[in-house]
């Protein structure tokens, strides 16, 4: 008779915990770690590229700030959406590569970048904390706190690059340095892999790594060729070609080939830029109403 009364009550503790996942649905995140730009202005010591090839020029000396703030919703066990807006700054410089046709070319930027994007989150296994009754006989699961994920999602981004002319950081699109009037907003498609360790059955710590594609080669303001500069203003000259004279050619005391002369190539528009986010998460459950199953 013992036994006839445990198994009804068993099928319902594990009903309740099949279903507890939907009375913590709804979660916010916070986010602070690092970026790093995937672009023509890298740190590589040969030459450069961008996106995921890119990621031989990452320079840890350009590490930058990062801070996200996100929702998330949980549409199953395994499948959450996501809404993130984030912060960060882009650096690349060609002083620190030693490939003398990108040290010679002497470009740099800076540039803020705000992101506004969803994504799609898949997790093979989720966290849990065993049953939620306990039941004399009956084998409880273990603990488990991590919570790895992989990601996919679309959104959209504002970014501003600046160089340094005279002390002073200058906006280089109004310039048109290439002769290109670039949208600052670009599409955005972040894809990554994260993990989270689950304190409790509502908050957990996490680590997210995640690249970010772009439909803009213009974040470092470099992207195709030199053109003529030499009826612009002395700035506009300069931030246009900062090059450094390494690399010549003469006969006769005459130029025979100048890397930077109008019409060579400046940048790769066969490659557009990309970043990476870094982030340390903290997320945070709430639940809605209660549980009201019975205990034992």
């Amino acid at each position: 008779m013992k036994n006839f009364i445990l198994i009804p009550l068993l099928l319902l503790s594990l009903t309740g915990v099949s279903q507890s996942w939907k009375y913590m649905r709804h979660e916010v995140t916070f986010g602070l770690g690092t970026s790093h730009f995937l672009g023509e202005l890298g740190g590589a010591n040969d030459i450069g590229s961008s996106g995921i090839k890119g990621f031989k020029d990452l320079e840890f000396k350009l590490t930058r700030p990062t801070v996200a703030a996100g929702y998330r919703f949980y549409v199953s066990p395994m499948f959450a959406l996501k809404a993130d807006l984030s912060y960060g700054r882009l650096n690349g410089d060609d002083a620190l590569t030693t490939e003398i046709f990108r040290q010679n070319r002497n470009l740099s930027f800076r540039s803020p970048v705000i992101e506004l994007a969803g994504r799609v989150e898949f997790y093979p296994l989720r966290e849990y904390f065993g049953h939620l009754y306990r039941t004399n006989g009956v084998v409880g699961k273990k603990v488990n706190h991590f919570s790895p994920y992989i990601f996919l999602g679309v959104g959209g981004a504002w970014f501003n690059p600046k160089a340094e002319y005279d002390g002073k950081w200058v906006a280089l699109k109004p310039l048109q340095t290439e002769g290109v009037d670039y949208k600052r907003i670009m599409a955005v498609f972040p894809m990554g892999v994260g993990v989270k360790y689950a304190i409790s059955n509502q908050l957990s710590i996490g680590l997210e790594i995640g690249l970010r594609y772009t439909t803009s080669d213009y974040v470092d303001d470099v992207s195709d060729l030199y053109i003529d500069h030499s009826a612009s203003d002395a700035m506009t000259q300069y931030l246009a070609d900062p090059s450094l004279d390494l690399v010549h050619s003469y006969v006769d005391g005459s130029y025979v080939y100048n890397p930077t002369a109008p019409g060579m190539q400046r940048g790769d528009p066969s490659d557009k830029d990309a970043y990476v986010f870094t982030l340390i998460t903290a997320n945070y459950k709430f639940m809605k109403g209660k549980l009201n199953l019975p205990k034992f």
